[in-house]
């Protein structure tokens, strides 16, 4: 049985009233009663519950994470890096799932009136109107889309840079015939990944060819449906670059079913290195995101903003990885054949973070 607060009290030889005063940081305790029950708190291994710390501070210690879904990958690493580091800060992170806009203000309502959490992190990473329904005057962090005329902080990808990234692989790899199948353009990271694939083919003087743009829906069966319809035209591009790499599986699976060769005939590159993406056939590169990280930061800038009201909203946004596998590669002497000239393997760079306060 573990520990008790009762017990570190008798251990030190003062009363639990005093050892909850340690607990909770109060300087009328004694430097050398302090020093005793913190000893004491060692040596039984003992650990004190966040919530009670939290209740004893008249706070509840609870923060909100709101997302479209639970069940999503993207949204379920965020939450899950969030939730860790918002633990080890002595928080509980509670997370709800708001599939639309309407239920969406009925929670924040909810939340916010009767002061049920210290902090809100929404993830949204939709063109619509919530940011205008989130409150004033209270703990808030975005993820995945920062609000424009508000100081609230936020934690996103640079979806753009990662766009041009991908883009500017098939590029360096000699494709000029770039098709692209993007997420669901009233999102904020498919209309900036999408603008990123149009600017990196215009810094190559390539114009998009808008027949093989098709927008997808995140899932691996529009990934294919999508390749199919391009199919139909009769003149596919070299190469795909998918918004994620559901799709992307989705693109190799309907190549497969046609008879392409990949990457020799149809090079695919997809988005976020989901844990399935090197056991792709071909394994897949893709631009990795780290989730998890998304999360943690996010969660930092919460708490921060729960015990700093006053402190200035701060806007992290996170750099992403090229990774490199079959699926466009091959290997250094399977270069495709509708490339004549000499291509170089395009080293990892490693993942960096960019920080602003404006």
């Amino acid at each position: 049985m573990p520990p008790t607060i009762r017990d570190v009290a008798a251990h030190a030889g003062v009363s639990h009233q005093t050892v909850s005063r340690v607990i909770n940081g109060d300087e009328k305790v004694l430097p050398t009663t302090r020093a005793k029950v913190q000893a004491s708190i060692e040596a039984l291994g003992y650990f004190p519950s966040a919530l009670a710390r939290s209740m004893a501070r008249g706070k509840s210690g609870l923060l909100a994470c709101l997302a479209p879904n639970l069940t999503d990958y993207t949204f379920a690493a965020i939450i899950e890096g969030a939730e860790m580091a918002a633990r080890q800060m002595g928080y509980f992170l509670l997370a709800s799932s708001v599939p639309n806009q309407d239920e969406f203000k009925k929670l924040i309502q909810e939340l916010v009136a009767h002061r049920r959490v210290e902090g809100i992190m929404v993830i949204n990473p939709y063109v619509d109107n919530r940011f205008e329904l989130l409150p004033d005057n209270f703990p808030l962090v975005t993820v995945a889309a920062r609000h424009k005329s508000r100081a609230v902080s936020s934690v996103s990808l640079d979806d753009v840079k990662a766009a041009r990234t991908a883009t500017e692989h098939l590029l360096q790899l000699g494709h000029r015939d770039i098709g692209l199948v993007s997420g669901p353009l009233d999102e904020f990271s498919s209309q900036e990944r999408s603008h990123g694939f149009r600017m990196a083919l215009q810094s190559a003087g390539i114009i998009a060819n808008e027949q093989w743009i098709v927008e997808g829906d995140w899932t691996a069966s529009s990934g294919y449906q999508a390749l199919m319809e391009l199919h139909e035209t009769g003149i596919l591009p070299s190469a795909i670059f998918a918004h994620n790499d559901r799709m992307a599986m989705g693109v190799l699976r309907a190549a497969r079913e046609l008879g392409l060769r990949v990457p020799q005939q149809l090079a695919v590159i997809g988005f976020d290195d989901m844990p399935l993406a090197s056991y792709f056939d071909p394994p897949l590169t893709t631009i990795r995101q780290d989730m998890p990280e998304i999360g943690r930061q996010a969660a930092y800038l919460l708490v921060a903003a729960t015990e700093q009201p006053n402190a200035p909203a701060q806007h992290l946004q996170i750099d992403t990885e090229l990774v490199t596998r079959h699926s466009t590669i091959g290997s250094l002497t399977q270069i495709p054949a509708i490339h004549q000239q000499e291509v170089n393997h395009i080293q990892k760079p490693p993942i960096t973070f960019r920080f602003s306060n404006d």
